[in-house]
């Protein structure tokens, strides 16, 4: 076979597509989650639930680049080798990438869905105390409700948020240093 067989192209282009797929389809996930906290209620929800369906069909091709990369080393008749420093290095990023992504990054990201959910339902429904829901006639008890500050979701929202930033950006970090090492692969 080797690395100018047509199996080879073939099977580099589904590696290539899968990258452009997957890593493209959750690499701006950062815009669509300041487009979320922009829009309040229902439309900021509707936003994250998109981009959470995106990202969970990349996620499928993602989680196929390994598969085709490893496929390219065998197929290629040792041109490339499992020993190669570009190799080692573009593997332990994908891990640890992979590790940050469903061990933090994701189940972050389940979480702050469900506060969004719960802030939704609370604004849907009359103001709720610890007696019980207000009445929608009652404006002084509305206001005393509205003056005692955001309900602890928005905070946690809030930090949730954050560390969604931080990861997110560890992870876009990681998807530039495999490109490099894919383009200039070092220790070739």
């Amino acid at each position: 076979m080797g690395v100018d067989s047509g199996a080879y192209d073939t099977v580099l282009v589904l590696h290539v597509m899968c990258v452009i797929i997957g890593f493209g389809g959750v690499f701006l996930n950062g815009i669509y989650g300041a487009e979320s906290k922009r829009h309040a209620g229902r439309e900021g929800l509707a936003v994250f639930e998109a981009t959470e369906r995106v990202g969970k069909i990349a996620e499928g091709f993602i989680l196929a680049v390994p598969v085709f990369g490893i496929a390219l080393i065998l197929m290629s008749h040792s041109q490339w080798r499992f020993s190669q420093t570009w190799v080692i290095a573009a593997l332990a990023v994908y891990g640890a990438a992979l590790t940050l992504s469903f061990g933090v990054h994701l189940p972050n990201l389940r979480r702050m869905g469900g506060l969004m959910k719960e802030l939704v339902a609370m604004t849907e429904g009359p103001p709720v105390v610890a007696g019980g829901s207000v009445p929608a006639d009652d404006p002084a008890a509305t206001r005393a409700i509205a003056a005692s500050g955001p309900p602890p979701q928005v905070q946690q929202l809030e930090r949730c948020g954050r560390r969604a930033g931080v990861c997110g950006a560890a992870l876009n970090l990681a998807i530039v240093a495999a490109v490099i090492l894919m383009v200039w692969k070092p220790g070739a």
